[in-house]
């Protein structure tokens, strides 16, 4: 994978097509390779004529591990997409963000509007704008001993998949405690570009796309019918969603 380096260090990416430049920032435990190249995502992309760039966010995939909940504050997450952008010379973008990376975009927007031109906010809707993961369950998850230590349900499940990944547990825990604050308004108000909310009909962890999308001046709501949060990521319905409000 290409990478450029920041102050904080290395950040790894996926670049694949030509055309309109579109950047992808995946989800929680997830990579640029597992949320959007496995998917078929950047294949779509690269197909309907775009250039697809994924970022593995800091703390996730081939980027810098860091280990301290500071690290991981939600402007210094969103500054690694601007810093990515800045690295590849690109004046402005369409991006897709899928749960914790819908979060990092909308910080973006809110504060970096004029490098966008659409933005795509996945997998996040009015539950997890205004509360989200049970963070503290999830990140005792990540640190016990094995897996047989955890109970938690929710938690389990990030730890069998952390696991499976060979994740950098501490560098997620950090990140899991670090990234999340509620969405307000003062900063969806904020937010100039055409917006698509795009969030599965069984997502109960992202909750309402219409609720977050009222927030957003002018967002569009996109319901990926019969779709947890996990499964709504690589659904068909997602994609010819996004790239027709691209084509719009």
């Amino acid at each position: 994978m290409p990478s450029f380096s920041t102050a904080d260090g290395e950040f790894a990416y996926l670049d694949k097509g030509d055309g309109q430049p579109v950047v992808l920032v995946h989800g929680f435990a997830s990579s640029a390779r597992v949320n959007w190249l496995d998917t078929g995502w950047m294949d779509w992309l690269v197909q309907a004529g775009y250039r697809a760039i994924a970022l593995d966010n800091r703390g996730h995939g081939d980027s810098v591990k860091l280990h301290h909940v500071e690290d991981y504050r939600l402007d210094k997450m969103s500054d690694d997409v601007l810093s990515l952008v800045d690295h590849l010379k690109l004046p402005r973008i369409r991006a897709i963000g899928y749960s914790m990376g819908a979060r990092i975009l909308l910080d973006f927007a809110s504060r970096h509007s004029d490098r966008l031109e659409r933005l795509v906010l996945g997998g996040i809707g009015g539950t997890m704008a205004k509360a989200g993961l049970d963070r503290e369950h999830i990140a005792a998850a990540l640190l016990a001993p094995t897996l047989d230590d955890v109970d938690d349900p929710v938690g389990r499940g990030y730890r069998l998949f952390a696991d499976q990944t060979r994740s950098d547990r501490q560098a997620l825990a950090a990140c899991i405690r670090g990234y999340g604050r509620p969405v307000e308004t003062a900063e969806t108000d904020r937010i100039t570009v055409p917006t698509l909310v795009a969030v599965g009909t069984k997502d109960a962890v992202a909750g309402s796309a219409t609720e977050l999308a009222a927030m957003i001046p002018g967002a569009e709501v996109l319901d990926i019918p019969n779709r947890d949060h996990m499964r709504a990521t690589g659904d068909k319905v997602f994609k010819e969603g996004v790239t027709a409000f691209f084509a719009r």
